[in-house]
């Protein structure tokens, strides 16, 4: 079982990519956001509780996006493994997550990083603005905050996926399908 961890800043293609290798390697994809916006929607037991929180304008915490990921992953269990892209994001969800992955015997197989320039990835955001409807990628000041907590919250995880031997930066500036061929190039290794 291949359990990856696509990681990289808002912008970097992650969700783009996600989509290709979900396919090529038949894994299934998790979304966090994908999971918030789920569970808010069909205004489920675990959306009510973490709309207490945005309601108020905290973060959710981390034990209910854990809870969220969890029922999610225990929908799939013949998958040949997982795509886990907007978590963790903090070493603590890290943490959280190779203790649920064990509670199975599997485990992370790698963090993959899609690396490039801040300001190549706030043009992209801006651009991506212009259609997605995104009110959070159409300001250059909210989403430099964004890079901001990124770097102090979860940049960190580098170090903690590096301890591991599971880091693997791959550039992620180029056409879509050069950046696919750098990520399936580290993924055929694993």
């Amino acid at each position: 079982m291949k359990n990856i961890v696509l990681f990289g800043k808002p912008g970097a293609g992650k969700g783009t990519q996600a989509e290709f290798l979900k396919t090529k390697y038949n894994l299934t994809h998790i979304s966090t956001g994908d999971l918030f916006r789920f569970n808010l929607k069909n205004n489920t037991e675990l959306g009510q509780l973490a709309k207490t929180y945005i309601d108020k304008g905290d973060l959710v915490p981390d034990e209910v996006t854990i809870k969220m990921l969890e029922d999610e992953v225990g929908k799939h269990p013949d998958t040949a493994g997982f795509l886990f892209d907007g978590f963790p994001r903090t070493t603590a969800q890290a943490d959280a997550l190779d203790a649920f992955l064990a509670t199975k015997g599997w485990g992370v197989t790698a963090t993959i990083a899609l690396e490039a320039d801040d300001e190549v990835l706030v043009q992209r955001l801006l651009e991506r603005g212009k259609t997605s409807g995104r009110v959070d990628d159409q300001d250059e000041n909210l989403i430099r905050n964004r890079y901001q907590e990124y770097n102090e919250k979860t940049a960190p995880l580098i170090e903690y996926y590096k301890a591991q031997g599971k880091y693997h930066p791959v550039n992620g500036i180029g056409e879509i399908a050069e950046i696919t061929h750098r990520l399936s190039s580290v993924i055929d290794t694993l």
